[in-house]
């Protein structure tokens, strides 16, 4: 009587398995009160006290509906999982969308360079035969002016995609930071930039969309519990490259600060409402930890008084494997 209860909780809406349950209880009910004798020796009848009968109902019950809601909250929980890892592929796979867009203007530049020169060449001998003509003498001008003026944008756009490819593929670190930042700065909460020590020529990763998104996320959520300023701190050695996050909100519940990071840990303290810092931040983490970083969560020395998100690289790691997490789910 329990199993089907228990499959269906795994497979099947919520209702349905609802109403599977209410199905069995009124059976288990009904047995209760209409059932034939237990087999017994010839001649004799084994009759089960009532409390017996009310014990063995009650224990049917109870296992099946706590069997049955811990199926569903695991079921979907995974299902949960599931949509949210998905949705971060394809919010990655527009990101390398983005970035491929730089082959597609060299092909535009290439395809286009041949008969914009022919325009221009033309347009030129037009000018030549026209002389001191009035009458077309502007339009020509214009036309000449304006092929030069393509010439020079596809130019531009050979320039950043073939010429050096470097300008889009690869990212210093202080351009990642503000690229990360720059969608989060017009929500009423200050965020101020402090560089720290710095040793050494400036760390320049690959662009890679799964750690501009993890930063992001981390940002997103600072701001979103902050009271009145963020503050990201920086700095890097021969050795490590490390961004530190703290925000003036709440800060972490001590009871869970040993599990923030993983699945469905989606509440810092009471009085938030229980806002954000679930799949998102798990996600995150996730894939910061891809790209070689490690990532770690703590509060402020005065309770209360903010979280601190600290992210660090082997500067080796950012140099070269930063950009190597792509999402392969």
């Amino acid at each position: 009587m329990t199993v089907p209860v228990v499959i269906s909780a795994t497979s099947l809406p919520a209702r349905w398995t609802m109403l599977l349950g209410l199905a069995v209880v009124a059976m288990a009910s009904l047995l209760a009160f209409f059932h034939l004798p237990l087999p017994w020796f010839p001649g004799m009848t084994l009759t089960m006290p009532f409390i017996y009968v009310a014990g063995m109902w009650m224990a049917v019950v109870s296992s099946i509906a706590f069997t049955a809601i811990y199926a569903y909250r695991v079921a979907e929980e995974a299902r949960l999982l599931a949509n949210a890892l998905s949705a971060t592929e394809l919010i990655l796979q527009r990101e390398q969308h983005l970035s491929a867009l730089d082959g597609l203007a060299a092909a535009a530049a290439h395809e286009l360079g041949t008969p914009l020169a022919t325009i221009a060449l033309v347009a030129k001998e037009m000018e030549r035969a026209l002389g001191s003509d009035s009458r077309f003498k502007e339009d020509v001008v214009l036309l000449r002016s304006q092929s030069e003026r393509c010439r020079e944008i596809l130019k531009r756009l050979t320039s950043l995609s073939s010429e050096d490819e470097a300008h889009m593929a690869r990212l210093p670190f202080t351009s990642l930071i503000e690229e990360v930042i720059a969608p989060h700065r017009d929500f009423g909460i200050a965020i101020t930039l402090e560089p720290g020590e710095r040793q050494g020529p400036e760390p320049v990763g690959r662009r890679n969309p799964g750690v501009i998104y993890g930063l992001g996320n981390l940002v997103e959520n600072a701001v979103d519990f902050a009271r009145e300023a963020v503050v990201l701190r920086w700095k890097w050695d021969d050795a490590r490259v490390e961004l530190t996050l703290v925000d003036d909100g709440p800060g972490f519940p001590p009871e869970i600060i040993d599990r923030i990071g993983e699945p469905y840990m989606s509440k810092r303290s009471p009085v938030d409402g229980g806002r954000g810092l679930g799949l998102g931040l798990f996600i995150a983490k996730t894939l910061l930890e891809r790209s070689g970083a490690s990532v770690t969560f703590g509060n402020a020395a005065q309770p209360g008084k903010g979280a601190i998100v600290r992210v660090a690289w082997p500067r080796q790691a950012f140099l070269s494997t930063a950009g190597r997490a792509e999402l392969a789910y």
